[in-house]
C-alpha cells in the first residue's frame, strides 16, 4: 500500500510540475503584454481616483452651492426666480446644464415643480420623469406632480396612471391626497365606479384626513 500512495503522489507531483512548466512558458512568452495590461489597469484606477477627488467631488460641492438660492426661492413659492434665476444666481434649468445630477437629483423634481406651477405642463412633466430617487415621499411626490400635470393638459388617463403609482409609494400622511385626485380623474374619464371606489378607501382608511373629513360629499356625488 506505501508503493501504491507513492506513486499517487509522484503522479500528482508530476501534474503540479507540468502545470507550473506551461504556466512559465505563458508567462515568458507573453509578459511584455501582461505587463502592459497590469500598467494600464493601474493607470486607469488611478485615473479614476483622480478624477473623483480632484474634478467630480469639486464639482458636486459647487453645484450644491450653486443650489442654496434656487432652493431658497422655491420654498419662498418664488417659482420664476427659483426656475430661470435672475442673472445673479442661478435657476434649477441652468443648473441641470451646468451640473446635471451633480447638483442633486431633487433639481429634477423641484425645476418640475416650478414648470407645473408656471403651468408649462409639458415641460413639468418632462423634468419629474427624469427624477429618479429613491426616497418614497418624494418619488411619490413626483408621481402626483406627474399626475397634476397631465390633468392640466386634460390627459386624464395618463394622470390616473401617475396617481395610482404615486399612491402605491405613499405613506398614510399623503396617501388620501392622492386618491382624491385619482378619483376626481376618473371622473372626468366617466368612471364613476372607480373614483367612488378611490372615495371609499380614503373614508375607510383615512378618515382622520383632511380628505377624510369631505370625503362624504364626493362620495354622494358620485352615487346620485
Amino acid at each position: 500500500m506505501a508503493i501504491k500512495n507513492k506513486t499517487k503522489e509522484e503522479v500528482r507531483q508530476e501534474q503540479v510540475e507540468t502545470q507550473v512548466s506551461k504556466f512559465e512558458q505563458f508567462y515568458e512568452k507573453n509578459k511584455t503584454i501582461l505587463w502592459g495590461v497590469l500598467g494600464a489597469i493601474v493607470v486607469i484606477w488611478l485615473a479614476i481616483l483622480g478624477y473623483q477627488k480632484y474634478i467630480y467631488q469639486p464639482k458636486c460641492a459647487e453645484a450644491q452651492e450653486q443650489t442654496f438660492p434656487a432652493e431658497n426661492a422655491f420654498q419662498q413659492g418664488e417659482y420664476e426666480l427659483a426656475l430661470n434665476g435672475d442673472g445673479n444666481v442661478l435657476g434649477f434649468t441652468e443648473i441641470i446644464d451646468s451640473y446635471g445630477t451633480k447638483a442633486g437629483k431633487a433639481v429634477y423634481l423641484y425645476a418640475g415643480i416650478c414648470e407645473l406651477q408656471l403651468g408649462d405642463f409639458e415641460s413639468a412633466i418632462s423634468y419629474l420623469k427624469k427624477y429618479n430617487g429613491k426616497e418614497p415621499i418624494m418619488a411619490a411626490r413626483a408621481l402626483a406632480c406627474t399626475g397634476d400635470a397631465y390633468v392640466g393638459l386634460e390627459q386624464y388617463k395618463e394622470a390616473v396612471s401617475a396617481y395610482k403609482k404615486a399612491v402605491a409609494k405613499a405613506d398614510n400622511v399623503f396617501a388620501a391626497a392622492y386618491l382624491l385626485k385619482e378619483g376626481l380623474a376618473l371622473e372626468k374619464l366617466g368612471n364613476k365606479a372607480e373614483a367612488l371606489e378611490c372615495y371609499k378607501v380614503i373614508k375607510d382608511k383615512y378618515p382622520q384626513s383632511i380628505e377624510g373629513y369631505e370625503i362624504d360629499r364626493y362620495i354622494a356625488g358620485v352615487e346620485e
